[in-house]
């Protein structure tokens, strides 16, 4: 986190097999390196949050820390993934470069401490229902423990049912805290239970979402991408299809080099 170059943190919303893991992992890390872009590779072992009992929710933090270490191994890159309880911090740490705090917990005090212990940096992801002022506390619990490796994530807040709504202003003004903000441009897109069994969306809006974050002043950004969205086990609908990604990826950097002049 210490030069220019933007971050990218993506890859599927939860392992599904080392098949898939490896062949977003190969194909992502290649499109950063050709555009100067520092990717952390993403996948969850576990989707603890999942709207109904029978969706699925992951190998588990066992077999998925062996599943992510591989592809670290093979492909040279840094690992972000999600944590739901204090004990899973210092478990994925060894394999995780970034620790990532759900939205829905983000006011967890004892997993943000367990997460800054590690001393990894820790994406934290603002809650649909707190504004972006809120997360200034937030960001405090994680700096007692003495790591200051924070970064801030905006991806989206309630508005009514099923619905969620991005404003823009929220990037300016969690940067005010000094720290990194990253935008979740898929997550941003969901329509939360709005397929009644499981969550919805509309992946046709990530991209414009991704630039306007850019402009707004986003440092980072985060994406889920799928070979086959439709075909996933938990948030296809938000998705990007991987052979979509470069393009789409290309369109916004442009914006951001507008921007930064």
């Amino acid at each position: 986190m210490t030069d220019d170059r933007m971050i990218l943190i993506g890859g599927p919303c939860v392992i599904e097999s080392q098949e898939c893991l490896d062949e977003v992992a190969e194909t992502v890390s290649g499109i950063c390196a050709r555009l100067g872009i520092d990717y952390y590779f993403k996948a969850s072992f576990d989707k603890a949050n999942r709207t109904s009992i029978s969706s699925y929710r992951g190998p588990g933090i066992k077999k998925g820390a062996e599943m992510l270490r591989k592809v670290k191994d093979r492909y040279g890159v840094k690992i972000a993934t999600d944590i739901h309880e204090p004990w899973q911090a210092e478990e994925i740490a060894p394999v995780a470069d970034i620790i990532q705090i759900p939205a829905f917990l983000c006011r967890q005090t004892d997993l943000l401490l367990a997460a800054g212990r590690t001393g990894r940096i820790i994406n934290i992801k603002k809650a649909q229902f707190l504004a972006p002022w809120d997360m200034g506390n937030v960001a405090k619990k994680v700096e007692s423990t003495g790591n200051r490796k924070i970064m801030l994530c905006e991806r989206g807040s309630t508005f009514g049912y099923n619905t969620l709504v991005v404003d823009m202003t929220s990037i300016p003004e969690m940067k005010k805290f000094g720290y990194p903000v990253v935008f979740d441009a898929t997550h941003s897109v969901q329509k939360p239970g709005g397929k009644g069994n499981c969550t919805g969306g509309n992946r046709e809006y990530v991209e414009p979402l991704a630039k306007a974050a850019i402009a707004a002043g986003a440092d980072h950004l985060f994406f889920e991408v799928h070979p086959d969205p439709d075909e996933a086990l938990s948030d296809g609908p938000n998705m990007v299809r991987l052979s979509d990604f470069e393009g789409m990826l290309k369109r916004i950097m442009k914006v951001r080099e507008a921007v930064r002049g």
